[in-house]
């Protein structure tokens, strides 16, 4: 039987080379994604089904995405979807820290709550995050909205490990890298499809046994 994995945030980037990544390991894949029409044309030739204009940080938005997959089993759910900005000490903008929040962490969150009736023994989650949520990593401050916004997807994603364990899923967090993607105007360290690649390698190392552990793509552990 063919496995299939949801991706949020899919049309582009980290999201598009992971679809990618999965098709040609023969995959089914569902592509989510908020944007619509020619921002989603790459990744309607790549997925088995594309959900588009779906606002993961709504209620409205991940209801449809329920009414949508009904029924539809998902042997892995990544949560890639996310935001980055930046704040200056002085001048902080706290409706920016609650985008990012909202984005980077409650949408995960709901998403995969949302989803729990998709999932089975077996199935997996993997959340996107960054080391930048790492308080043990952070020597350099600053990026108060991205920071704080990951550190809580990783505690949300510890305690889902927790919880699911039982059911048989499994669920890591995993920094992609430093990838040449728009969020940092392409001047990333590797390529999307590298990451992917990494990526892939964890979720297929993952186990009950390592569930709820925070990871490198290039296969590194990080610390909290």
């Amino acid at each position: 039987m063919t496995s299939t994995v949801l991706i949020t945030g899919a049309n582009r980037g980290v999201g598009l080379a992971l679809a990618h990544h999965y098709r040609d390991a023969g995959w089914d894949v569902i592509g989510v994604c908020r944007s619509s029409g020619d921002e989603t044309a790459e990744l309607r030739e790549v997925a088995s089904r594309v959900i588009e204009g779906i606002d993961v940080t709504h209620d409205e938005g991940v209801d449809r995405l329920t009414v949508e997959l009904e029924g539809q089993r998902l042997d892995l759910l990544i949560n890639n979807a996310g935001r980055l900005r930046d704040e200056v000490l002085g001048e902080i903008d706290f409706d920016s820290i609650r985008e990012q929040m909202e984005i980077n962490a409650y949408a995960p969150l709901r998403v995969t709550e949302a989803l729990l009736g998709n999932l089975g023994e077996g199935s997996k989650v993997a959340n996107i995050t960054s080391r930048m949520g790492s308080i043990a990593d952070n020597d350099s401050g600053g990026r108060y909205g991205y920071r704080a916004s990951k550190a809580a997807l990783n505690a949300f994603g510890k305690s889902l490990a927790v919880e699911l364990a039982p059911r048989g899923i499994a669920v890591i967090q995993l920094h992609p890298g430093y990838v040449q993607t728009r969020m940092v105007n392409f001047g990333g360290l590797i390529t999307p499809e590298e990451a992917a690649a990494g990526i892939a390698a964890c979720i297929e190392a993952l186990t009950l046994a390592t569930t709820g552990t925070f990871w490198h793509s290039n296969g590194e552990p990080l610390p909290w």
